[in-house]
């Protein structure tokens, strides 16, 4: 239940989505003679549409998210990586078989990195299909083409391909692979989503290692106008929104300790 209800809640709540919503109940009310609320309607609609897309505020919310975890010095042995889906365009790859990487690829890249560097590690990749109306091949199905192409051995990998979300993530990872005391796991995800990620595996019984990757943020912006194309000021908006709302719906349904979990949470 809570996987759909965040589904259906995130869909009318991402800042594209609620600014459509907005004008087309402003035209609506505009029909029926509420001209105050039509004009309260579009200017809101436009304010959320020009923040989103105009200024660095997505940057700015997805800053405090991405320094929350440092990636710490090298360890000199790891018994595996965990690496969370969403570095792959689903849909794509269904229909054409590939491994064409979205935005998120960088996951997957460092996770043959580190698959090279530490030789005896396990491998884990942890993402089954997480839309509730979007066909698409889960990452999971995905990864095995790209990192066997660069090398990393089929033998050597562990598919989750039932997860639809971060705690399911956490939970199948833990039960596929059964960490042993004193090992050292590395978890890659996005530097942005790892609060919510490592707070989610900490309550698992999973202890992992942070390797943040994917940096959409430099940690030098401030406020500003114009920072950056519309397109990527409007992602990072949308995500930064994302990840803040998941954060405190995770913390309120207890699934998570803290709204902002740490290092020392």
């Amino acid at each position: 239940m809570f996987f759909y209800l965040s589904k259906i809640f995130w869909f009318f709540a991402q800042p594209l989505n609620f600014a459509i919503f907005l004008l087309a109940a402003g035209l609506v009310a505009s029909l029926f003679g509420r001209r105050r609320l039509f004009r309260v309607a579009v200017l809101t609609s436009l304010l959320i549409l020009a923040l989103s897309t105009w200024t660095s505020l997505g940057s700015l919310m997805l800053n405090p998210l991405e320094e929350r975890y440092q990636r710490p010095p090298q360890p000199p042995a790891v018994a595996g990586i965990v690496v969370l889906g969403g570095g792959f365009e689903g849909a794509i790859n269904l229909a054409r078989g590939g491994y064409e990487l979205n935005s998120g690829g960088d996951r997957f890249v460092e996770t043959a990195i580190l698959a090279r560097r530490y030789p005896d590690a396990k491998v884990v990749i942890s993402g089954g299909t997480g839309a509730l109306m979007l066909d698409g091949e889960g990452d999971a199905d995905t990864a095995p083409r790209l990192l066997e192409a660069l090398g990393v051995a089929r033998d050597r990998l562990t598919l989750e391909n039932r997860s639809r979300n971060t705690y399911e993530n956490a939970l199948f990872s833990r039960e596929l692979v059964t960490p042993r005391p004193g090992e050292t796991w590395l978890l890659v995800t996005s530097a942005f989503h790892m609060p919510r990620s490592m707070a989610l595996f900490a309550k698992a019984g999973f202890p992992v290692v942070a390797w943040p990757v994917d940096y959409r943020t430099s940690g030098q912006e401030g406020v500003g106008l114009f920072t950056d194309n519309p397109a990527d000021s409007l992602q990072n908006t949308t995500m930064a929104m994302r990840e803040w709302i998941g954060l405190v719906a995770y913390w309120l349904s207890g699934r998570i300790d803290g709204p902002f979990p740490g290092p020392s949470s």
